[in-house]
């Protein structure tokens, strides 16, 4: 898939968060900007960009923003990576991870990272059985490493302002998820817990985040890919 006009793109997921294992996926996200002239048409450019083998997801920058000063925990990971893993990193890139703070507020980051880890405990409690159920254990298992994994970073996020993507003890994380795996119930006391440590933290966040930040910046995204155009 080749998608011009890419001003941000990195490796994500398994590998970012340092729970990668030998038959895990290289994911891919990246953000690219669609020729200005094509968003005065009559069908707006496609907004998104989605293949496997490799696994890879571009979004506009527009949608990226938008989901960006939503909270959403994916789309965020791109502009906290580490450097080493990052694949483009343009100037216009680089102008995007440098604002990263503005893009944060206290309820949507609260909201959507613990509404992520539910989304995971949901799955998990879906347990099958039966001939696949090998297959089943190893799936919750990885839900529940992600349950874990969005708990811990959307707390160090809300109450510090930042996001480490790299979770310190990789072992503790797999750990968790063959002890869940064995009983699935063993997951909802973590989440009750993470949800009491947010209801007492404290942050430096604002309520909501301030767009400003990132309007002015692709309102310069499109001038330059205008000019280009001219």
């Amino acid at each position: 898939m080749t998608v011009p006009n890419t001003l941000l793109s990195g490796i994500v997921g398994s590998t970012a968060y340092g729970l990668a294992h030998a038959g895990s996926d290289v994911d891919r996200l990246g953000l690219f900007a669609a020729p200005t002239e094509e968003l005065h048409g009559l069908h707006r450019p496609k907004e998104s960009h989605v293949s496997t083998a490799p696994d890879r997801t571009l979004h506009e920058a527009a949608k990226w923003c938008r989901l960006a000063l939503g909270g959403n925990p994916t789309v965020m990971e791109l502009v906290w990576l580490p450097d080493d893993l990052y694949e483009v990193r343009t100037p216009l890139g680089e102008e995007l991870i440098a604002l990263r703070g503005s893009l944060l507020g206290a309820k949507r980051v609260r909201d959507a990272y613990l509404g992520y880890a539910t989304q995971q405990f949901r799955r998990l409690e879906n347990r099958g059985e039966g001939p696949r159920a090998a297959e089943s254990r190893a799936r919750v298992a990885k839900h529940a490493r992600h349950l874990k994994r969005l708990c811990h970073q959307g707390l160090e996020l809300y109450s510090t302002g930042r996001l480490t993507l790299r979770v310190e003890n990789p072992q503790e994380f797999r750990d968790f998820g063959e002890r869940v795996a064995d009983d699935p119930t063993t997951a909802l006391p973590l989440l009750r817990r993470y949800e009491s440590a947010f209801e007492a933290a404290r942050t430096p966040l604002p309520e909501l985040p301030d767009e400003a930040p990132a309007e002015a910046w692709l309102r310069r995204v499109r001038s330059h890919f205008f000019a280009a155009a001219a």
